[in-house]
């Protein structure tokens, strides 16, 4: 039985997870919770934690803790300063910030500066470096990783340093378009991932592609509708295809580039097809990825349980 090394900790705006891994990054125990920072009470962070991890920390007196995602903002337990590009992952593991000297510390965020104009990432920098080391790309000449969900992140990594990032708000621009624009009064109430219609997706990335842009595309999903050429789950299929294709006009990855795909099944499924669409191939990985970053950083550092 591996002895616990670190008590990895992925906490987000509306949930957390939490691991136990051994040196080597074998993920010993797993546990969920709800308790992200929008549920959080002010002053509460140091006590949500005793009380979730409590147990695991009494089985394993002094297991060290690195703590990654939005627990690190401004609005967290302890603003963990951003990285500047380029950032590799031992510039991660000078400025964590520590909540308790020696014993928890917060990773921090990356910030690219392009033309005087910020993107920031908090949590995605760890998934990176994760898929990198698990798909052996760590040294690679060019890499693109695409993190698909409510702001999409799509991070260039050059011999093993992120280079650059690029937020694009797709998922909640899809949600407000789909339950807060007129295009709400010809969709369905609510998803149902099991009428997806994947030749309306295809058509909604395929659209993209054309001339008019995005915000003239859009009132075609209306349209639609009223001349009765799509209806239903079949029409909001066409508009994720719609907004997944601009996105990826806009970022016009490059085929025959490594492009690695990390998110939920479902989002990792619709993209890897409208990038199929475009030529370009992507490999995927899944949730692993931020446990194996937070080992490797741990591997950086000297962190000894007591």
């Amino acid at each position: 039985m591996q002895t616990p090394a670190l008590l990895a900790v992925d906490w987000g705006t509306t949930a957390l997870r939490g691991a136990l891994l051994a040196t080597d990054g074998t993920v010993l125990d797993e546990l969920a919770a709800p308790h992200g920072l929008l549920s959080v009470p002010a002053g509460g962070w140091s006590t949500t934690f005793d009380e979730l991890f409590g147990a695991w920390r009494l089985a394993h007196p002094g297991l060290p803790a690195l703590l990654s995602g939005m627990v690190g903002s401004r609005q967290g337990w302890l603003e963990a300063p951003y990285c500047e590009c380029p950032a590799a992952l031992a510039d991660l593991a000078a400025r964590l910030a520590w909540v308790r000297p020696g014993e928890v510390a917060i990773v921090p965020g990356v910030v690219a500066n392009d033309h005087g104009l910020h993107d920031v990432m908090r949590g995605e920098e760890v998934q990176v470096f994760g898929a990198l080391a698990l798909l052996g790309l760590q040294q690679a000449d060019a890499v693109t990783l695409v993190l698909p969900g409510t702001h999409s992140k799509w991070v260039r990594v050059q011999h093993g340093r992120i280079t650059g990032l690029a937020t694009q708000m797709t998922g909640e621009c899809y949600a407000l378009f789909r339950q807060h624009s007129i295009l709400a009064r010809t969709l369905p109430a609510e998803d149902d991932p099991q009428a997806w219609d994947s030749n309306a997706f295809d058509a909604g990335v395929d659209c993209a592609q054309t001339t008019g842009g995005l915000l003239h595309h859009l009132f075609g999903v209306r349209t639609q509708a009223l001349f009765g050429q799509r209806e239903g789950a079949p029409l909001a299929s066409y508009l994720s295809g719609l907004v997944i294709g601009e996105e990826l006009r806009a970022q016009a990855p490059v085929p025959g580039q490594p492009l690695v795909l990390m998110g939920s099944p479902g989002l990792v499924s619709r993209y890897s097809r409208a990038l199929a669409r475009h030529g370009v191939a992507a490999q995927a990985v899944g949730a692993e990825a931020t446990w194996c970053g937070l080992a490797a950083l741990a591997g950086l550092l000297d962190l000894n349980p007591a």
